[in-house]
């Protein structure tokens, strides 16, 4: 549980650095870089929110749900309805 918890912190952390959400990190906005990490973090929630339970997994989805926020506000031109970092996941399990 624990293991799975720093990875998902560091999947977060690392996704808003590429999206600029921290001080001083905003030359470093890397969109392409911030979809694969949000998608990554998306997959591992998915995968283990059945083993972590709903207490658990709650809080990782909130802060999924922020990171897919910020992406789409980041965006030009926003990805349609259902088709942003890690929104397919959840039609995949």
């Amino acid at each position: 549980m624990e293991i799975l918890g720093a990875h998902a912190t560091d999947l977060m952390t690392a996704a808003a650095v590429k999206l600029g959400l921290f001080e001083n990190t905003e030359e470093e906005q890397d969109l392409a870089e911030a979809r694969i990490l949000i998608e990554a973090l998306a997959g591992l929630i998915n995968a283990a929110a059945p083993q972590l339970g709903h207490h658990h997994a709650a809080p990782l989805r909130d802060g999924l749900s922020t990171l897919q926020k910020a992406f789409r506000e980041a965006q030009e031109i926003p990805d349609p309805p259902g088709e942003g970092p890690g929104e397919g996941q959840s039609r995949r399990r």
